[in-house]
């Protein structure tokens, strides 16, 4: 009988950014513990696209292209939608203006986080209610991963980059995260070893890639100067004594197996 493998589940995730007094700084959010993938781990915003991120109306929805292919601007909708509900930050302008959402303004549009996360609403929704276009412009690639076969739930995601709108304040929606922190990359990983956080293989190793910039800038700019290598981790149990998953050497993230019993840590 041949095995059947899980279908991929196109998701995204996002990268929000902003310099702190020490350097770069990345939000992050503790995914609730009933929460059936990454329970209890630190993570960015992110998930499955809805219906809604690509409806076709919503390519009259942004002002300014995105700076990737025309076959990312699902995901990257999507990426603007999680983004709002996991941590209240949305990339988005007043249609006709030049600028972001104020802090204040993005406030008033708390009410729509909710409705937005039970699919209740739509990105298309909250534009037309709203007035809005989408900020993909600002909005960078950084990474692209699919869930290795052998595991029973499989996501096909892509990483985004993107400058936190200034005055925004960053929020947890305290159902499918109970908690949110913007840390250092290098911290987060420290905290990792030190396992005082939990945090997943795919979400380390774009932190050790993150943590080669020193400002939002300089992560941007590298972004967008990195060709992107589709990583699917392949799982080895032949070439050491423990199981190994391998990822492509060119893909960047300066190594190319982990053991296993490191990768769920």
């Amino acid at each position: 009988m041949t095995e059947t493998k899980s279908a991929l589940l196109p998701s995204s995730t996002i990268l929000m950014l902003r310099d702190g007094d020490a350097g770069l700084e990345v939000f992050m959010v503790k995914r609730h513990h009933a929460i059936d993938f990454a329970s209890g781990a630190m993570v960015f915003p992110g998930g499955k696209l809805a219906a809604g991120d690509s409806d076709p109306v919503l390519q009259g929805r942004h002002a300014r292209p995105g700076n990737f292919a025309p076959a990312l601007t699902p995901f990257a909708f999507g990426a603007i939608r999680e983004a709002f509900e996991e941590s209240g930050l949305l990339l988005a302008r007043p249609k006709g203006d030049g600028k972001l959402l104020s802090a204040e303004r993005a406030a008033a549009l708390e009410a729509w986080r909710e409705p937005l996360n039970r699919g209740d609403k739509s990105l298309r929704d909250l534009a037309e209610a709203e007035n809005l276009d989408y900020a993909l412009d600002c909005m960078v690639p950084f990474a692209h991963w699919i869930t290795p076969e052998v595991m029973p739930k499989r996501f096909d995601t892509w990483f985004f980059l993107a400058r936190a709108p200034e005055g925004q304040i960053g929020a947890h929606d305290g159902s499918e995260s109970v908690d949110s922190e913007w840390i250092a990359p290098q911290a987060a990983l420290d905290a990792w070893e030190a396992k005082t956080r939990t945090i997943v293989f795919a979400t380390r190793m774009q932190l050790v890639k993150l943590a080669r910039a020193r400002s939002v800038d300089e992560a941007l700019a590298q972004a967008a100067q990195t060709p992107i290598v589709d990583v699917m981790p392949v799982l080895d149990k032949a070439s050491f004594a423990e199981p190994h998953l391998r990822i492509p050497a060119e893909a960047g993230y300066g190594v190319t197996e982990v053991p296993l019993s490191r990768v769920g840590m």
